[in-house]
């Protein structure tokens, strides 16, 4: 019994570990591969992620600003998605740097389900992920499903520009 204890918390612990490390591969990823991964990862695994995110009631926080990008031409929601990503200072990345981590996850789950019904720029058929966001993908889905909610919340919550910074 001792010996199944022990090898639980070192799976649980390794597990663990892998967190930090998916995330700082996901860091390291070019700013269109992230938002390519974001994508497939919300289409993949999106239907679970708002429940899973306690607080995402709070996206009527975040719906002001899912109502500006939606009323931008799509070259602009596109320029807007890849400013989150690389923190320019804007008045919407500034505007998202607000937002709680929970309620950035909410914000990304939005925007995909947006880009689905073709509101906001979609992300082209012929799209296919780098190599290198494909070995990000593989390590997340490893993750057990919390721990792949706690990846994604790592990823988002990096995204935009603390206002107060």
């Amino acid at each position: 019994m001792v010996y199944t204890a022990t090898n639980q918390a070192n799976t649980f612990n390794s597990q663990t570990l892998n967190i930090p490390s998916v995330t700082a591969q996901f860091q390291r990823l070019s700013t269109d591969d992230k938002l390519g991964l974001l994508w497939e990862i919300y289409t993949e695994i999106g239907r679970s992620i708002t429940p899973a995110a306690p607080g995402a009631a709070r996206l009527q926080f975040a719906e002001g600003l899912l109502n500006q990008i939606k009323q931008m031409p799509q070259n602009e929601q596109l320029e807007v998605m890849r400013d989150l990503v690389k923190k320019v200072s804007t008045p919407i990345t500034r505007a998202y740097g607000s937002f709680t981590n929970n309620t950035k996850l909410a914000f990304w789950y939005q925007l995909a389900e947006l880009m689905k019904a073709g509101i906001v720029i979609p992300v082209p058929p012929y799209y296919q992920l780098s190599r290198e966001a494909n070995t990000v993908l593989a390590a997340i889905q490893s993750l057990e499903f919390n721990q792949q909610i706690t990846v994604l919340r790592n990823a988002v919550s990096d995204m935009g520009v603390d206002p107060l910074a």
